[in-house]
């Protein structure tokens, strides 16, 4: 067993698999002597590799103060922290607000990332969401809800890009996301995938359109805990088409690592 330093651990969890979460992330749940997980979202599965002896608290009923008090006692008294959030604490994690009150009290944390939802939907879609001469761009956002944006980052604006959109926390606004993205131009035909629980047992997909979108999320039942990908390298047929290759494995291009060979020689 391996003796942690007594500071604040914040982790990636991964999106939902046990399996996926980092090493070292593994090993900090695993020594921790105090952990605080997202309990809704977080597998218990994975949880219960702490060690027997770890204090294991759910965050979903404290708020702020209340999870900032309790790991800032515990390193106090010397003892490790793993805060366990769900997938990369960088996204939509609210770890800055966790990480003011622990600096203002002088308390040491440290991130360690964690598999995004967007990329294991990614991945259970087998897509690649940066396809050459197609798109070179994802953007990670949400829908504005009850929750506002930054003026400058309304959907409409960023969907004008028409590059790949990946939207976490949009399952219920669905309808909203559709007229956005047909206000910045986009086709109707556009290909959409939603990812419910990626990696989880219960993992649901949906393929559709954009216009189809809002009908289709209704008709599954998909209403959170959901990643929608929109744009054509969402395109299931990609697969079927050899359209779209790399600079980097043709033969002809030369790098730091090849040189190229020209047709015919």
């Amino acid at each position: 067993m391996k003796t942690l330093e007594p500071k604040v651990y914040i982790v990636g969890a991964g999106p939902g698999d046990p399996e996926l979460i980092t090493v070292k992330g593994s090993n900090i749940l695993k020594n921790a002597d105090l952990v605080l997980y997202t309990d809704s979202l977080v597998n218990d599965e994975l949880i219960a590799t702490a060690k027997p002896e770890a204090e294991v608290l759910q965050s979903s009923g404290m708020d702020l103060e209340q999870q900032v008090e309790l790991m800032c006692v515990a390193v106090q008294a010397g003892r490790s922290v793993a805060r366990v959030h769900t997938g990369d604490p960088a996204m939509y994690g609210a770890i800055l607000e966790q990480m003011v009150l622990l600096k203002q009290l002088g308390v040491e944390y440290e991130i360690i990332p964690g598999v995004s939802s967007v990329f294991a939907s990614a991945a259970a879609l087998g897509a690649e969401l940066t396809v050459p001469e197609l798109t070179q761009t994802v953007i990670l956002t949400r829908a504005e809800g009850r929750t506002p944006v930054p003026e400058r980052e309304k959907l409409r604006d960023l969907a004008s890009h028409h590059s790949t959109v990946a939207l976490f926390l949009s399952a219920t606004l669905a309808k909203k996301v559709v007229v956005e993205f047909l206000a910045a131009g986009w086709s109707e035909d556009t290909p959409v995938a939603v990812v419910q629980r990626a990696t989880w047992p219960d993992q649901k997909i949906v393929r559709t359109t954009l216009a189809n979108l809002a009908a289709d999320l209704r008709a599954a039942g998909i209403t959170m805990h959901a990643m929608i990908l929109a744009g054509w390298a969402l395109d299931p047929d990609l697969v079927n088409r050899d359209a779209h290759r790399s600079k980097l494995y043709d033969k002809s291009f030369t790098h730091g690592y090849r040189k190229g060979v020209k047709s015919g020689e």
